[in-house]
């Protein structure tokens, strides 16, 4: 599974969110798009409050404090 990851620096649950997809990546295909929204406009004013935001084929999936079984919990959907 391919998604987009919507960030921004100095965000500590963007931080967290990443380094639980890099150990979910152990278990699973997940493969992702990082997106800085304070360089894409557009994306900043739809996730300035939210990220971060994992999103697929633009339906968001995750928002906010994002966890490993979070995570995991996508495929099995």
């Amino acid at each position: 599974m391919h998604v987009t990851f919507y960030t921004r620096p100095g965000c500590h649950l963007c931080e967290d969110t990443e380094a639980m997809m890099k150990l979910a990546q152990e278990d699973v295909p997940l493969t992702w798009t990082t997106v800085n929204i304070e360089e894409d406009d557009q994306a900043h004013e739809k996730y300035m409050l939210m990220i971060p935001v994992i999103e697929k084929d633009g339906e968001v999936l995750l928002y906010g404090s994002i966890g490993y079984i979070d995570i995991l919990n996508l495929f099995e959907k």
